[in-house]
């Protein structure tokens, strides 16, 4: 669903902005708007020209959640949703990368110039910030789930 959704967004801009143009600055004028923008390369514009390069890898990202969510039925539900979205996230750029040579880009925080971004890019940020959070409680419930150890005195040592 996210796959689709996030191509259907990149296809309506596509068609309905110009490269480089806005939505009359909409929905909010000089905080953030919706624009297009390609980007050729990978996160932030680096390694122009060379996108295709993270095909095996966005592959390889939704073949492991895929599979670590079919071997892992127990873990929770938000381990779960961030694998859909990571693997949603990583096949939506590798769409745009295999098919058009370039991913196409439309949300942008023009306020912070933050760069311009899509819904599989969404996708992935938010799974990263749910695993880290998975991730950090799994670590705290183990933490209090470990046996306080307290010494007692040996009589005739004290």
């Amino acid at each position: 669903m996210l796959l689709v959704l996030d191509q259907a967004v990149k296809t309506w801009v596509q068609h309905a902005i110009p490269r480089g143009g806005s939505i009359h600055g909409l929905p909010l004028p000089g905080v953030f708007e919706v624009t297009l923008q390609y980007n050729e390369g990978i996160a932030f514009g680096f390694l122009q020209g060379k996108g295709r390069l993270l095909a095996p890898i966005a592959i390889a990202i939704a073949g492991i959640t895929a599979w670590y969510s079919f071997k892992h039925p127990k873990e929770s539900l938000l381990t779960h949703v961030a694998m859909a979205l990571l693997a949603a996230g990583a096949l939506g750029n590798l769409w745009d990368r295999i098919f058009q040579g370039r991913v196409t880009d439309m949300f942008w925080f023009r306020k912070i110039n933050f760069p311009v971004f899509n819904v599989a890019d969404s996708c992935i940020t938010i799974a990263t910030i749910l695993l880290i959070f998975t991730w950090f409680g799994a670590a705290e419930q183990a933490k209090k789930a470990q046996p306080v150890i307290t010494e007692t005195p040996t009589p005739g040592t004290e």
